[in-house]
C-alpha cells in the first residue's frame, strides 16, 4: 500500500515541496514530466510483477505461452535496471537512464554465459517531453545501424513506448506491420526472478 500511495503521488501531478519543484538537480533539463515518470518506476524499486501479452502475440513468437515478470532490480538517481524474463529466459534488461537532454531506452541482451548479444544495447531517446505516465523512445541511429549490419531491417523504424498508471506498467514496440504490448499487474509483486543472465 505506500509504495502505491507513492505512485500515485507521483503520477497526480506537480510534486512540489513548498513552492520548489523537486527534481534531481545533476538532471534539471529532464522535463517535469520526465522526471515524474522515472520516479515513478523508481518507486517499485526491488520488486517484481507479473505480466500478459494484451497486443501482438503469437504462436512461436518466444513470448507467448511464457510466464513474463518483469524485476524493478536496480535503481540509481539517474539510471533504472529493470530485466524482462521470459519464462526461462533471462538475457534480457531494460535500461532507462536520464540524460542531458530527456531520458534513454537501452534493451541490453545477453547469452546465457554473461557475454552480449551481436544485437543489445539498441533502444532510442525521447524526443519530446512526453507525460508523467507515458514516454515514447523513436529507434536511435546507432541502433538502426546495428540492425541493418545483422540483417534486422524490419526493425529500423521501431517505436518503443513505456507507461505506467497506478496498477498497469506497459511495455510496446511498434514498428511497420507490429503492435506487441505486455501489460504488468502492479498491484500484486510476485516472487523475485533469479538474475538475469551476465548479472549478479
Amino acid at each position: 500500500m505506500p509504495t502505491l500511495i507513492r505512485l500515485s503521488a507521483y503520477l497526480s501531478g506537480v510534486l512540489l515541496c513548498g513552492s520548489t519543484l523537486l527534481v534531481n538537480p545533476a538532471y534539471a533539463a529532464n522535463s517535469v514530466q520526465q522526471q515524474q515518470f522515472f520516479e515513478a518506476i523508481s518507486a517499485l524499486c526491488g520488486k517484481a510483477f507479473a505480466g500478459k501479452i494484451t497486443a501482438g502475440g503469437s504462436e512461436g513468437d518466444g513470448f507467448s505461452g511464457k510466464p513474463l515478470v518483469m524485476h524493478v532490480r536496480d535503481c540509481t538517481n539517474h539510471q533504472l535496471r529493470i530485466p524482462f524474463h521470459v519464462g526461462d529466459d533471462h538475457s534480457r534488461t531494460w535500461v532507462i537512464t536520464q540524460t542531458d537532454t530527456g531520458l534513454r531506452l537501452k534493451h541490453d541482451h545477453r547469452h546465457k554465459d554473461g557475454t552480449d548479444d551481436k544485437v543489445t544495447m539498441y533502444g532510442g531517446e525521447t524526443r519530446d517531453t512526453g507525460t508523467a505516465n507515458l514516454q515514447t523512445f523513436p529507434v536511435d541511429d546507432e541502433s538502426i545501424a546495428n540492425f541493418k549490419q545483422h540483417g534486422l531491417t524490419q526493425s529500423v523504424t521501431n517505436e518503443w513506448q513505456m507507461m505506467i498508471e497506478a496498477h498497469t506498467f506497459t511495455y510496446r514496440l511498434t514498428r511497420e506491420n507490429r503492435d506487441f504490448k505486455v501489460e504488468f499487474d502492479l498491484s500484486q509483486p510476485v516472487a523475485l526472478p533469479p538474475a538475469p543472465w551476465g548479472y549478479k
